[in-house]
C-alpha cells in the first residue's frame, strides 16, 4: 500500500513568540495613540469651527477706556448700533476712563478671550508702555489687534486775535524769545505733549510746555495764558469756525475736509507725519476666526457713506484702504516704536 505522508503545521518557537509580543503591543499602542491624537486633532478643529460659526450667541462688551463724548466715544457707539445689525446681537458700550486709559484696557486684558469682550481706544494706549513704569498690562503682548479704524489729528491753535498766522511765525517768535513761548497740551506724555516736542526739535525752538487736564487748555489759550495750544480738532474745530480760534496746522499727512485752508504741519516745513488714530483690538488669544469676523465686520461699517460722513463730522479720518488684523498688528507695533522714541527724547514719565 502506497504510504501517505501529511505535512504537519509546525508548531510556533515559544522564545520567537514572546519576542514578537511586546512588538505588537509596542504597534499597538503607536496605533492608538495616533489615532486619539487625530481624534483630538479633528475635536478641536470641529469646535474651534464650532464656536467661530455659532459666535456671538450672546451680547458683546465693547469696553471704550475714554469718557463719553469724545471722538472715540462717538464711533464706539456708531459701531455698536452698525454692529447689531451686522452680528444680530446688542454691543453695549462700557466707558471705563482713568488712567490715560489704562483702566479701561488693563480691565479689558483681564477678560476671557472668547469673542464676547472688545476695546476701542486711542493712540494713548500705544504710548503708554514707554510713558508708564508700572503698567500692568502689555499692549503687544495682551491683545490681538482687530482693525485701525480712523485717525485723528490735533490742531496747533492761537487766539483769533494773535499775531501768529503760520508756523513760519510761531517759529520766528520763540527764536526770538526761546523762553516767551508757551504750549498747552492735555498733560504731561499725552499725544499733543509729544507732537509740540517734536516741533521743538524739527524746528529747533524751545517752546516751554504747560499741562492740562480736561478743557483748561482752551480757556486759558482764549484767555493770553498761552501763546499756543495743540489740542484735538473735534472738540476745537467749532471754536475755529466762530473765530475765536484760528488754526496753524494740523498734524498728519492730510487736511480736514472741515477746515481745508488749514495746512499740515509737513506742508508748514515741520516735517512730522505721526497722527493720532482710533482702532479695535481684543484680549489675546481670541480665537482667530472670530478676529476676522470682527475685522470683516467693523470695515464694511466704516466704508458705509453714513458713517464715513459721520466721522468726517467729528473731525475723524477713516481709514481707507481697510486694515486686516495683520497689517495692523505691524502698523501697531511700528506705532508703539515711534511713540516711544518721542517719550525718550521728550525726557516724559508718569509714575
Amino acid at each position: 500500500m502506497p504510504s501517505t505522508s501529511r505535512r504537519s503545521t509546525p508548531l510556533p518557537d515559544p522564545i520567537d513568540e514572546a519576542s514578537r509580543r511586546p512588538r505588537r503591543r509596542l504597534l499597538g499602542t503607536i496605533a492608538s495613540a495616533s489615532a486619539l491624537a487625530l481624534a483630538g486633532g479633528a475635536t478641536a478643529r470641529a469646535q474651534s469651527a464650532t464656536t467661530a460659526g455659532a459666535w456671538p450667541i450672546r451680547p458683546i462688551r465693547l469696553i471704550h477706556p475714554w469718557a463719553a463724548g469724545g471722538g472715540g466715544d462717538i464711533v464706539a457707539r456708531l459701531l455698536a448700533e452698525k454692529m447689531r445689525a451686522e452680528l444680530g446681537q446688542p454691543v453695549l458700550v462700557e466707558n471705563r476712563p482713568g488712567a490715560g486709559g489704562n483702566v479701561g484696557a488693563e480691565l479689558a486684558a483681564r477678560q476671557p478671550p472668547d469673542g464676547y469682550t472688545i476695546m476701542t481706544t486711542a493712540a494713548g494706549f500705544s504710548i503708554a508702555p514707554a510713558l508708564y513704569r508700572t503698567l500692568t498690562y502689555d499692549p503687544l503682548k495682551d491683545f490681538v489687534p482687530v482693525t485701525k479704524m480712523a485717525t485723528a489729528p490735533l490742531l496747533v491753535l492761537v487766539r483769533a486775535d494773535s499775531p501768529l498766522r503760520t508756523m513760519a511765525d510761531l517759529v520766528a517768535m520763540a527764536r526770538r524769545d526761546p523762553k516767551g513761548v508757551t504750549f498747552g497740551s492735555f498733560g504731561n506724555g499725552s499725544p499733543s505733549h509729544l507732537i509740540g516736542e517734536r516741533i521743538n526739535r524739527l524746528a529747533g525752538i524751545s517752546m516751554t510746555h504747560v499741562p492740562y487736564t480736561g478743557g483748561g487748555a482752551a480757556t486759558d489759550l482764549q484767555g493770553g495764558s498761552l501763546t499756543i495750544a495743540i489740542l484735538d480738532a473735534l472738540s476745537q474745530t467749532p471754536q475755529v469756525k466762530a473765530g475765536k480760534l484760528r488754526a496753524l496746522a494740523l498734524n498728519g499727512p492730510n487736511r480736514l475736509p472741515t477746515l481745508p485752508d488749514v495746512p499740515t504741519l509737513t506742508e508748514s516745513g515741520i516735517p512730522f507725519d505721526l497722527v493720532g488714530w482710533h482702532a479695535m483690538f481684543a484680549p489675546a488669544g481670541t480665537p482667530p476666526e472670530i478676529v476676522g469676523r470682527l475685522n470683516e465686520v467693523v470695515n464694511r461699517i466704516l466704508a458705509t457713506p453714513d458713517v464715513r460722513s459721520r466721522m468726517f463730522e467729528v473731525a475723524l479720518f477713516p481709514v481707507q484702504p481697510p486694515t486686516t488684523p495683520a497689517q495692523w498688528s505691524e502698523m501697531f507695533r511700528a506705532d508703539v516704536q515711534a511713540w516711544a522714541e518721542l517719550v525718550r527724547s521728550s525726557g516724559a514719565t508718569i509714575n
